[in-house]
């Protein structure tokens, strides 16, 4: 379930890959935390071609990603460390990249309305049982949304 929220982060990320040509489709399979966190960010310079950019950095991430973890592997067969406290890191990702996009934009809705969902299911079911619910609940307010939006544009 960990790997669920590629489902926003995809969501969130159609506009931005449009009209990239074939690219669309390797940065769709590509897409990890890091090309999302540096293409939903960073405006490519002028005269940098925004579907190769992110191609690029789609590339070298899963490069990095691949050579990584066979490194790591490898190596934690050798090294031996305690990791304890080492959690923390995605935690003080995801904060990063939320209080980054906040600033970024004006829209705070589907900000709000995820936190909203996830602090309502946490109270309701818990620490160890809320992620599943929270992404549902968060689904369904943006349709819901969307359904609204298409309304008030008809009328």
């Amino acid at each position: 379930m960990v790997n669920a929220r590629h489902i926003f982060y995809g969501i969130s990320m159609l506009d931005k890959y449009k009209n990239v040509g074939w690219k669309k489709f390797y940065l769709i399979y590509g897409m990890c935390d890091e090309s999302f966190s540096i293409n939903c960010t960073v405006t490519p310079p002028p005269g940098i071609d925004k579907g190769w950019f992110m191609f690029f950095v789609t590339l070298l991430n899963q490069i990095y990603w691949v050579t990584g973890a066979t490194l790591g592997a490898l190596l934690g067969y050798v090294i031996q460390f305690d990791t304890t406290g080492i959690e923390i890191v995605m935690t003080a990702l995801f904060v990063v990249m939320f209080i980054n996009q906040w600033e970024d934009t004006k829209e705070h809705k589907p900000a709000l309305i995820g936190v909203g969902c996830s602090l309502l299911c946490l109270l309701i079911f818990g620490n160890e049982n809320f992620i599943l619910p929270a992404m549902a609940l968060i689904i369904l307010c943006f349709m819901f949304n969307k359904k609204e939006e298409k309304r008030e544009a008809v009328q």
